[in-house]
């Protein structure tokens, strides 16, 4: 037969009922229930007083701790975080040692005070920006295999105007292709500028930016803007820092440190002239440790890659394909429009079976942006780690 299942409550209250009202001897009471009199004494007072409840198992957790901090140190930790409400524990920590000296609580203790004290503010956690997806780490190995762009910290003249300077560089050589003063960082500037630099050096194999406007969107799929768009159009690669992370752009930080150090100061009257004029210093005189102490100008040369104008649309020729609106909408059968996105406006993008019924995975030009489901007529950004052109034979709707 089974074992007989014993609850440990009901064997308590068993025996409390037992002590109160039975007129055995209480020894042996306790000797059938396997407890000692001392124990046996404990159950009962606790019934009597307390009933039933008083039959449960106590925390073992003290009432005080031999640790805890005292009234006036609490109060005097709030004090000066109220005085310093931008410091956190660890300075407020190192405040009240020099104020009161001898054995201080641990920072942990410090925080747990402010924290209930309701003075730390949470850390704000950035939102994932689909942009730095774009980041692969890869270096450079010969001119133009990778540009590199940013637009430099802004500054103000003598005549309190902003001043912030675009610049882009080879970082294969160091060769500093631009530097120029721009009367705004809108896409239509920005791009005009870099026809320019198409025209005379030639498209790149790949652009390295930031994740800020125009070169990236963080709201837009993988982060395209119109701008870097268009590069894509122009079967250049996209190549993002992560966010917050300059240590993936080292060389172009650099690069805006000596332009801070020794450009800031140029007289607005001649301000592009004295830009111009160190751009060719620094490519043609500077010797660089990292090029063995030759010149970026001994080092740069052209692409290969002549710009020829930017094409009329992107093709696909094994895929269906369908051209964005100027909403960011593509069409999906009669009266069905289904949302990519905005950056892509007037471009098309090519339609691939993903191999799930239904699905489709949506490119443009070399970068899979994710993926369409007919039936649920939306578009779900997916972002895998190799963004490279697959073919198939098979079109869309």
């Amino acid at each position: 037969m089974p074992w007989k299942e014993v609850n440990i409550m009901n064997q308590r209250t068993e025996f409390a009922l037992r002590a109160v009202q039975s007129e055995e001897s209480f020894r042996s009471l306790c000797r059938e229930y396997g407890i000692s009199t001392k124990t046996g004494y404990k159950w009962r007072e606790r019934f009597l007083r307390s009933g039933l409840q008083g039959l449960k198992d106590l925390s073992r957790r003290p009432e005080s701790s031999p640790r805890e901090l005292a009234e006036a140190v609490v109060c005097e930790i709030v004090r000066l975080k109220e005085a310093h409400r931008a410091w956190g524990p660890k300075k407020i920590r190192a405040l009240y040692e020099r104020v009161h000296g001898g054995p201080v609580p641990s920072e942990s203790s410090f925080k747990r005070v402010l924290e209930r004290a309701g003075l730390v503010e949470a850390r704000r956690l950035r939102p994932r920006s689909q942009a730095g997806r774009l980041f692969s780490g890869r270096e450079a190995h010969e001119p133009n295999e990778i540009w590199t762009t940013d637009f430099k910290g802004h500054w103000y003249d003598k005549d309190l105007r902003r001043r912030e300077p675009l610049t882009v560089r080879d970082e294969f050589s160091r060769y500093v292709l631009d530097l120029r003063v721009m009367p705004n960082a809108q896409t239509s500037t920005v791009r005009q500028c870099f026809e320019q630099l198409f025209e005379r050096h030639g498209l790149p194999a790949a652009i390295r930016s930031d994740n800020g406007a125009p070169f990236a969107s963080t709201r837009s799929v993988l982060g395209l803007s119109r701008l870097s768009a268009w590069w894509v159009v122009l079967g250049i690669d996209l190549e993002r820092n992560r966010p917050a992370c300059p240590q993936d752009n080292p060389g172009h930080e650099r690069l805006h440190l000596d332009i801070r150090l020794e450009l800031q100061d140029v007289q607005p009257e001649v301000e592009q002239a004295g830009f111009d004029q160190w751009r060719h210093s620094f490519n043609y005189e500077r010797p660089h440790e990292a090029l063995k102490m030759r010149c970026p100008g001994e080092i740069y040369r052209p692409s290969r890659r002549h710009y020829q104008g930017t094409p009329a649309d992107l093709t696909y020729p094994t895929m269906d394909s369908r051209k964005v609106a100027g909403c960011g909408t593509i069409s999906w059968g009669k009266g069905q429009w289904v949302f990519i996105s905005g950056a892509l406006a007037g471009w098309s993008v090519g339609l691939q079976p993903s191999g799930q019924p239904g699905q489709w995975n949506v490119w443009f030009g070399r970068l899979l942006l994710g993926t369409l489901d007919e039936k649920m007529l939306c578009f779900e950004r997916t972002l895998p780690a190799a963004q490279t052109m697959a073919t198939s034979s098979k079109g869309g709707p």
